[in-house]
C-alpha cells in the first residue's frame, strides 16, 4: 500500500475542499466505517467493480469471460433497472476482482474503482491544474478515505508539491497515531478536520471507531498552531440539534488553540447511486437530505460564540463571521 496505494479519482475544479478551484486526490482506504459516508467507494483498501444498471443492456459478455462464475446471466434491462430491484450483476462472494467483465464491458456497465497510481502519475496529474490554482488561490486537496494510513507515501508526496510550490490542503478524520500525523499536518498549508460525533460511545456506533485519539489529536494540532477548518455533518437525529451543538461549541471553545473556521455541512443522500452501483445497502438512503436554511439556528450559535462559521463551506454563500 505504501508503495502504490489505490487512487479512486482525481476531482478536478472543487470549490468545496479548500480555498479557490482545488484538485482533488481520493486514495482509497479508511479505517472507519461512517454510516452517512458519502464516497463509499473510498473505505476498502481493495479495488472493487461499480455495476451501473442504466448503462448495462445485459449483453452478456461479462458472463462470458469471467473465470470464476462471478457473473450472474443477463436478465431484461428494463427488470434489472427496476425501482424494486434486487439484481446485481456480480456475485461478489465468488469475485476475485480480475477485472476481465470490466475490459469485456464495451458500455462502460462496469467500471474499476481504485487503480495503483505512483507518485510521479499523481504529481504529473496535478501539475496540469497549476493555471486554475495559480488564478483562483487555490491548489491540492488530499483525501480519502483516509490519507494517513499511507503516512509516509503521503509525506513524501507533499514535499513533491510543495517543492513545485503548490497548495496543499489535507483532508482527514484525525484517527491517526500522532508520530503519523504531526509530520503530515505540518506539511499541509491548511488541514479540513472531521468532528463525527463528540460522544465517544456514538462516534463508535456511527462510524467503528471511539473519538478519544481523534479528540487529542485535535487539541495538539490546535495547540501547534496549525490552520485548521473544522467540518462537522449535521446528520439528521444524531448532530441536529441546538443541546448538541451547544456542547460542541463549548468543547471547541477549550481548545488550547483556535480554529480558522467551522463548517457546518448539511447532510445530503446524493451519493444513493454509488452505494447502488457497488450492491450495498446504505442505512440513510431514506433520508431526507438536510436543507442550509435549517442549519441557520447552529450557525447563530457559533457566531454568537465568537467562532468564524460557515454553512456548507466555500461552496455556499452562506458564510457569515463573528464581530467580536
Amino acid at each position: 500500500m505504501e508503495n502504490r496505494p489505490l487512487v479512486t479519482q482525481i476531482q478536478r475544479f472543487s470549490v468545496n475542499d479548500g480555498p479557490g478551484f482545488r484538485t482533488i486526490v481520493f486514495f482509497k482506504g479508511c479505517p472507519l466505517r461512517c454510516q452517512w459516508c458519502h464516497n463509499p467507494e473510498t473505505q476498502s483498501f481493495s479495488p472493487e467493480i461499480y455495476w451501473k444498471s442504466r448503462l448495462c443492456v445485459q449483453c452478456g459478455h461479462c458472463f462470458d469471460v469471467c473465470p470464476n462464475q462471478a457473473v450472474f446471466p443477463p436478465i431484461p434491462p428494463e427488470e434489472a433497472q427496476r425501482e424494486d430491484s434486487t439484481y446485481y450483476k456480480i456475485d461478489k462472494a465468488k469475485c476475485d476482482k480480475c477485472m476481465k467483465c470490466v475490459e469485456a464491458c464495451s458500455y462502460g456497465a462496469l467500471e474499476q474503482v481504485g487503480k495503483p497510481m505512483s507518485m510521479e502519475e499523481i504529481v504529473e496529474e496535478l501539475e496540469r491544474d497549476r493555471p486554475f490554482y495559480d488564478n483562483s488561490g487555490g491548489g491540492v486537496t488530499i483525501s480519502g478515505g483516509e490519507p494517513l494510513v499511507f503516512g509516509e507515501f503521503i509525506r513524501k508526496l507533499m514535499d513533491a508539491l510543495k517543492a513545485r510550490n503548490l497548495h496543499i490542503c489535507l483532508d482527514t478524520s484525525g484517527h491517526s497515531p500522532w508520530e503519523i500525523l504531526e509530520p503530515v499536518a505540518e506539511r499541509a498549508d491548511i488541514i479540513l478536520y472531521d468532528l463525527k460525533h463528540l460522544d465517544s460511545d456514538e462516534h463508535e456506533r456511527l462510524t467503528g471507531v471511539p473519538n478519544q485519539l481523534i479528540l487529542h489529536n485535535l487539541q495538539r494540532l490546535t495547540a501547534k498552531g496549525c490552520r485548521i477548518w473544522l467540518r462537522i455533518v449535521v446528520l439528521p437525529g444524531c448532530t441536529d440539534s441546538i443541546d448538541y451543538h451547544r456542547r460542541v461549541v463549548a468543547f471547541l471553545r477549550s481548545l488550547p488553540g483556535s480554529l480558522e473556521r467551522i463548517d457546518l455541512l448539511p447532510f445530503h443522500n446524493w451519493c444513493q447511486d454509488k452505494y447502488r452501483w457497488l450492491g450495498r445497502p446504505w442505512s440513510f438512503g431514506e433520508t431526507e437530505s438536510v436543507h442550509p436554511d435549517e442549519v441557520e439556528p447552529l450557525l447563530e450559535l457559533y457566531l454568537s460564540a465568537g467562532l468564524n462559521a460557515t454553512i456548507g463551506g466555500s461552496g455556499f454563500q452562506a458564510q457569515a463571521t463573528a464581530s467580536g
